[in-house]
């Protein structure tokens, strides 16, 4: 596997260069805090970071004179384990799993591949069928077809089925063998699910035709016994009260049953499809050039470009899945990100370069905007504080990287 080239949007070979440690102490010469203080709109965040619960890892990226990247990262508060909840931002890492069991299978089905078509039933009580997807070129639901709405607009119910097809077993044993040791995944989103209904994945099979006549892969519905996974990070318990359904509970609401992550391994996992090279080749992704061309272009296409599914740029605006740099991006800039909004938490976990002015990091946040301390009230101030924090945030890091690129080339 091989890297982006800044300069021509190819890749290139790392010659084993190793992951570097994101947890090592903070590199001397890290600008983050003097950027944040300097600037009307995050200074105040940072004033009330520990509870905004802000996080930030900025993770530069020098080539040298044969094109080979090197990392260097700073890291504001980024604290593994102090609990954030991922929301959507955990959708690249089972996306890339999900690839990496297709793969697998089809070392033994060669016909086998992400655009096969999918029909999936139900066994157990809350769970759906699918049997067709008109946003599809077949009018049937694929892999492929779940990879593209979960990356272009987070699309729930294509993450969902990317659960159901990995199973909650394989996905955290995948989670562990990639080296994303805060990261556990235990239930689809925005279903409710949690135990049993989520130890409970449906019966898939995927065809070699549209007409589902002809079946190459049957997955038959599967329940997981086991213990789940467990990180130790503190903070699960959030705010002061919460609403469950139009009832208000007058205590925090628990986490602890739900998925969580960090933000270091949020970053490794962009790493791993972005720059696998980079990663130790015992944890590597086991995908091919293909695989990781679908992540990749997926990550950084806006909504409106992509014809199947077709989105309307109305309702998904170039800017709808990007929360560093929104809004028109300065000239050249390509961002491949993935982002998490729920119960007042902002993520999001993004490489962003432009070839013209040599430019290109890594980029990761998370921010909590809930002043009021109640969950499930839609009373959290995204459009005043968060959101305005992320995309100022961006800009002042991308500005900083496009002064330090022209100094270097003096």
């Amino acid at each position: 596997m091989a890297a982006f080239s800044r300069f021509s949007g190819r890749f290139i070979g790392l010659s084993g260069l190793a992951l570097l440690p994101l947890l090592a102490r903070a590199q001397p010469g890290n600008p983050l805090r003097r950027l944040l203080r300097q600037d009307t709109v995050l200074a105040p965040v940072l004033h009330e970071a520990r509870a905004h619960r802000l996080q930030i890892l900025y993770t530069q990226i020098n080539r040298d004179a044969q094109g080979q990247p090197h990392f260097r990262t700073y890291r504001l508060r980024v604290r593994p384990r102090e609990y954030f909840y991922p929301a959507s931002s955990i959708k690249l890492p089972t996306a890339a799993l999900a690839l990496e069991k297709l793969r697998a299978l089809s070392a033994a089905i060669p016909e086998l591949t992400p655009e096969s078509p999918w029909r999936i039933d139900s066994a157990f009580a809350g769970q759906t069928r699918v049997l067709r997807d008109t946003s599809s070129a077949t009018g049937r639901a694929s892999l492929a077809q779940y990879v593209r709405k979960m990356l272009l607009v987070s699309d729930n119910d294509a993450y969902n089925r990317l659960y159901e097809f990995v199973g909650p077993k394989a996905l955290n044993e995948g989670i562990r063998r990639h080296g994303w040791h805060h990261t556990v995944l235990r239930h689809r989103l925005s279903v409710g699910d949690q135990d049993p209904g989520a130890r409970h994945t449906n019966p898939i099979s995927i065809y070699a035709d549209t007409a589902l006549q002809r079946p190459l892969y049957v997955q038959p519905a599967a329940s997981f016994e086991g213990k789940w996974p467990s990180v130790r990070q503190h903070g699960r318990r959030i705010g002061r009260a919460y609403f469950q359904g139009s009832q208000r509970v007058e205590e925090p609401l628990d986490f602890s049953t739900k998925n969580t992550t960090s933000l270091p391994d949020l970053q490794n996992v962009l790493r791993a499809v972005l720059f696998p090279e980079s990663v130790p080749a015992s944890q590597r992704l086991a995908l091919d050039s293909a695989d990781l061309g679908l992540l990749r272009r997926y990550l950084s296409m806006a909504p409106r470009a992509s014809n199947r599914p077709r989105y309307s740029p109305a309702a998904y605006p170039d800017n709808y899945a990007k929360f560093l740099l929104a809004g028109p991006l300065p000239t050249g800039v390509q961002i491949f990100n993935k982002i998490g909004q729920a119960y007042g938490f902002l993520i999001d976990n993004a490489y962003i370069r432009n070839p013209d002015q040599h430019v290109e990091l890594l980029l990761s946040a998370v921010v909590y905007v809930n002043s009021d301390g109640v969950l499930n009230d839609d009373q959290y101030e995204y459009d005043a504080i968060g959101l305005p924090f992320l995309r100022r945030l961006g800009e002042v890091v991308y500005a900083h990287e496009v002064k330090r690129a022209a100094k270097s080339r003096k």
